[in-house]
């Protein structure tokens, strides 16, 4: 490593930069005639301004410094949960979307994966009528996984999946079994697949 490289002069701090310049102010510390050097922030509700300090008394300042004194433990956690967002006001998706019936808002977007309803939105409420036919949308794997655990088709109506729920739960349920538990994996998939169709607005 060469240290008479002109990369090192940058940033080599030059003999007396780190010495106090004659006109530095006094320390603001009580009693203490020293070149404030250095500068520490006043406290809350007084951003931007700041004490000038000594080194030495900067660092007594430092360690007692306390941003939230004053403030009780509610006030402090409300800070820390609006100081993710910058302090900015939010909204969840969806809220203010507009008046129901509006055709620009988040009530006019047909929602089957409910998303919007996720956030808070009202785009879920669509009316049934209203809703394209599964066969012009793209089904996902889930769904395929789903319908097959069912034994169902692509093409299977609401009441097809539905019926098919029935009959399953009743051949695999432990009552129907004389108390035999021995196919209630089975049944857990298929409650488990008949939920998700339902959620994804299969049935």
């Amino acid at each position: 490593m060469k240290f008479d490289s002109p990369i090192f002069d940058r940033i080599r701090v030059k003999p007396g930069e780190d010495r106090p310049r004659a006109d530095s102010p006094v320390c603001n510390w009580a009693g203490c005639q020293a070149p404030a050097t250095h500068r520490a922030p006043k406290g809350r509700l007084r951003e931007g301004q700041y004490w000038r300090f000594c080194l030495e008394h900067v660092r007594e300042y430092n360690h007692s410094y306390n941003y939230f004194a004053g403030m009780s433990d509610e006030a402090v956690a409300r800070y820390q949960k609006d100081a993710i967002t910058g302090h900015r006001p939010t909204w969840k998706m969806g809220a203010n979307a507009g008046r129901p019936g509006d055709d620009h808002g988040f009530d006019a977007a047909f929602d089957p994966l409910g998303i919007f309803r996720e956030f808070g939105g009202r785009g879920a409420w669509r009316p049934e009528r209203d809703r394209p036919e599964r066969e012009g949308r793209m089904v996902r794997n889930a769904e395929r996984k789903a319908l097959d655990t069912l034994g169902v088709d692509l093409g299977a109506t609401r009441a097809d999946i539905k019926a098919r729920f029935k009959m399953l739960v009743k051949r695999h349920h432990p009552d129907a079994n004389g108390g035999d538990r021995g196919s209630e994996d089975r049944l857990r998939e298929v409650i488990q697949a008949y939920n998700y169709l339902k959620s994804a607005g299969f049935c």
